[in-house]
């Protein structure tokens, strides 16, 4: 990694090059990161770096590569009162302000929630400083967690105190990173359920006519998230192209201790940002809901709540279905019709096991599913899809000529084993 001269850069446009950061340009057929550093007393560097690609067919490769050279320069915003000497419960209060304008919404208020308690509150008991803390306190205190809650829990508080500290790395506070020295708890073993297609007849059999039909046909269906059935919105529902979107999001974050929830005009990832064919079922019933809105709007009047318009799952007053409402009132379902009970988001996992059964491959899979990473979908479901199993048994037996029959029986003759 190139050293930079200063730990504030300027940021200014030089023919074309930015100061401190890196842009992309040809040379000798080859892709090159030209470098221009600037110091404080204004004199500049510029230096080469390969990227180790040929011109030819690697645009977008290089323009990765790029975003992350360009990372590694990026001027930090201003680290204010910053230092090393702090408290580290005060450094993490500190740094969550600064991070706030770079995080999603939902991601600033769990980040705060889980830095006022507990992370804050143990770390300013210890009276630790920034410069004090070492890997040792951090285990103790993933050891101390472990005993309250389940895995996944600490290694949310292991990812945000390891970017807090990552950012006092590279603002000069701190000359490595201690949360790396640390050893993460393994993840919960945790396994979904997943309904067979019989079982899901007669799970829609028994919620028909019911308020939670739909979101319930849309989840299993399409295999939309929580948070993308509730943000399902008439903009997103192309009736003449035949299309279904996933354009935004709705999530519930804790905010000084209440639960609100959210719009996000984005969704998990850019990969969740997907557009599904409307088939004619879906079809039907989603303009029998539109049909239904526009009826209750002229029948309440005024009492309509229009906050929400433009929403698809609203009650008859316009009120916009609740996330709560489906995390809880969907497994007392179940269980209520003798169904056998399962979280609302199995039914994303339901719609992939199914997918798999019917010979979809994993990648169509990822790509419906809106998996941002290949992997992701292999490690939740590679294990179901058994058929595959059976191909490559009978390419193997195909390929690969066995003796008719084998001598395995006992060697055992006269008292002596017979070699």
């Amino acid at each position: 990694m190139l050293s930079v001269w200063s730990s504030v850069l300027q940021i200014k446009i030089i023919g074309g090059i930015i100061n401190g950061s890196r842009t992309l340009i040809r040379k000798e057929r080859q892709l090159l990161c030209r470098t221009q550093l600037q110091n404080a007393e204004g004199k500049r560097k510029t230096k080469w770096i390969s990227l180790g690609l040929p011109e030819k067919g690697n645009k977008r490769k290089a323009e990765a590569e790029l975003a992350k050279l360009r990372a590694e320069f990026e001027v930090p915003e201003e680290v204010g009162d910053l230092s090393s000497d702090m408290l580290f419960a005060d450094y993490l209060l500190e740094w969550l302000e600064i991070a706030k304008g770079r995080l999603a919404v939902a991601t600033y208020c769990s980040y705060t929630a889980m830095i006022k308690n507990p992370i804050a509150p143990y770390f300013r008991k210890k009276k630790l400083t920034l410069r004090e803390l070492e890997a040792r306190h951090l285990q103790m205190f993933y050891s101390e967690l472990l005993k309250k809650v389940k895995p996944n829990t600490v290694i949310h508080y292991h990812a945000i105190i390891h970017s807090a500290l990552k950012y006092a790395v590279k603002t000069d506070m701190l000359l490595q990173n201690v949360a790396d020295k640390v050893d993460r708890p393994k993840k919960n073993d945790f396994q979904p359920v997943f309904l067979s297609a019989e079982e899901m007849q007669k799970m829609f059999e028994a919620l028909r006519g019911t308020r939670l039909e739909l979101p319930v046909l849309v989840a299993a269906f399409y295999g939309f998230r929580r948070g993308e059935v509730l943000g399902l919105k008439w903009d997103a529902i192309d009736f003449e192209r035949g299309t279904i979107s996933v354009k935004r999001t709705v999530t519930t974050v804790s905010v000084d201790g209440k639960h609100k929830e959210i719009e996000q005009q984005s969704a998990k990832t850019k990969s969740s940002l997907r557009t599904l064919p409307l088939i004619g079922s879906f079809r039907d019933y989603f303009m029998q809901v539109k049909e239904a809105q526009e009826l209750n709007k002229k029948i309440c009047g005024n009492c309509y709540n229009y906050e929400y318009d433009g929403f698809v799952f609203v009650d008859e007053m316009g009120e916009r279905m609740r996330a709560q409402y489906l995390t809880c009132s969907f497994p007392k379902f179940l269980e209520k019709h003798g169904l056998r009970r399962m979280r609302f988001h199995d039914l994303r996992h339901s719609c992939a096991s199914l997918l798999l059964a019917n010979g979809v491959p994993l990648k169509h899979i990822q790509e419906w599913l809106g998996h941002s990473d290949f992997t992701t979908t292999a490690n939740i479901y590679a294990h179901l899809d058994y058929s595959s199993k059976i191909t490559s048994a009978q390419a193997m037996e195909t390929g690969l000529a066995l003796p008719e029959s084998g001598d395995f029986g006992s060697r055992w003759e006269n008292g002596e084993i017979q070699i």
